[in-house]
């Protein structure tokens, strides 16, 4: 039953009742009021308001309200299908932003926006099966993509399938690629040499390898250094938000190359504040000149990278290397001077001997070194192990 609340000429208010919806009480036309929806259900009044003017939607309202009531009394729950993947995809991510890092969310974006997307971002979550994955991977892997590239691809997808409670049908039919256990390599010194040379012309560009070699700093953490966080009267530098917990807020010596490398870029911007950033967003600045355009440096944002100066250095150097492998060459020259693991971990900002060990190539000049190390000249083209040599102590006693 629907009626409006208007106040009835005789008691109460109209109820709408009557011939042609007049009121049974007074006889009057109910008009100008919202109408109301009472009914039974279950044993119960359901006295409820229709927030309508309109006789017809009311109607309809009470329609709707009895079928929900009713759907909910018998548990009848309407289905849908899930989404596509590029809109399941999209509000994925939206929603882990807050929980990831910035590094972190820009690979996913960009395995979103340029590789799942274009591929099978049409098909229906629901119609994604282990025979779509797979054509995906061989498509990828036909492209030239790394195994570690392709993995965190799947890891976006297994994401988005799993909130929607449609990765454990696929968990066992779906086969991540095999990563290699060490990608990263160390540049020999003659090979450092060379890509020092070839970065002589541009400063910055100098400067950011110069620290990499000499800090073991990574990539974004060299980027976002400010001013406030270098130190030169102790020869200090604290990193800032890194990778990893433990990463973030470590304090690095600077050593002669690295001291030398930032007092020389210091003196490009004599008055920089605390706050500005050490590598300034600087687009068509040309630090490559004698004459840069530092007018057009923005100091309020870090440079987003120098990857055409770096590749064209690398090529000029005639190495196939990349920026990574700085930091890695640097850990690998701290493992060779026997520093120790502690001192090690402290300046990378790992947290564990496996990491260490992942990054720390002993090259075959070291361990010549250390195996010569052992030898004694006893005599004229004769070499003898330093513990086969007779002593007190190891000379078996005469019978």
């Amino acid at each position: 039953m629907i009626y409006q609340r208007i106040k009835c000429g005789t008691k109460g208010t109209c109820n709408g009742q009557g011939p042609k919806g007049t009121c049974s009480k007074c006889g009057q036309r109910p008009t100008g009021a919202t109408w109301w929806m009472r009914f039974r259900f279950a044993g119960r009044f359901v006295h409820e308001s229709a927030r309508t003017q309109s006789k017809t939607l009311a109607r309809e309202a009470e329609r709707q309200r009895r079928r929900e009531l009713e759907q909910s009394w018998n548990r009848v729950e309407k289905r849908t299908l899930p989404p596509r993947l590029d809109a399941a995809a999209k509000q994925w991510l939206a929603e882990a932003k807050p929980h990831l890092a910035e590094r972190t969310h820009a690979i996913y974006d960009v395995a979103i926006r340029c590789h799942l997307n274009p591929a099978i971002g049409h098909i229906l979550l629901c119609d994604i099966g282990a025979r779509e994955i797979a054509t995906y991977q061989a498509n990828r892997k036909a492209k030239h993509a790394s195994a570690r590239t392709l993995n965190k691809e799947l890891q976006v997808l297994r994401q988005v399938l799993k909130k929607y409670k449609l990765w454990p049908a696929l968990q066992g039919e779906v086969r991540f690629e095999r990563e290699p256990s060490s990608r990263g390599k160390a540049l020999a010194p003659e090979q450092e040499t060379k890509l020092l040379q070839a970065c002589e012309s541009n400063s910055l560009l100098h400067t950011v390898v110069s620290l990499a070699l000499h800090t073991g700093l990574r990539k974004n953490e060299i980027r976002t250094l400010t001013w406030g966080q270098i130190d030169l009267i102790k020869r200090t530098l604290v990193v800032g938000q890194s990778k990893t917990e433990g990463s973030s807020g470590r304090i690095v010596p600077l050593n002669s190359v690295a001291y030398a490398a930032l007092v020389k870029w210091a003196s490009r911007f004599p008055t920089a504040a605390p706050d500005v950033y050490l590598f300034p967003a600087c687009e068509n600045v040309r630090f490559d000149t004698k004459k840069p355009h530092l007018g057009q440096i923005d100091p309020a944002k870090p440079i987003k990278s120098w990857r055409t100066a770096w590749r064209r250095a690398v090529q000029d150097a005639g190495l196939t290397i990349r920026f990574h492998d700085l930091r890695h060459t640097c850990i690998t020259k701290l493992a060779e001077s026997q520093a120790s693991e502690q001192t090690i971990m402290a300046i990378a900002g790992h947290l564990t001997r496996a990491m260490l060990e992942h990054y720390s190539h002993i090259r075959m000049a070291a361990k010549r070194t250390a195996l010569e190390g052992i030898v004694v000249q006893t005599g004229p083209g004769v070499n003898q192990n330093v513990h086969q040599l007779p002593n007190a102590e190891s000379t078996p006693p005469s019978i």
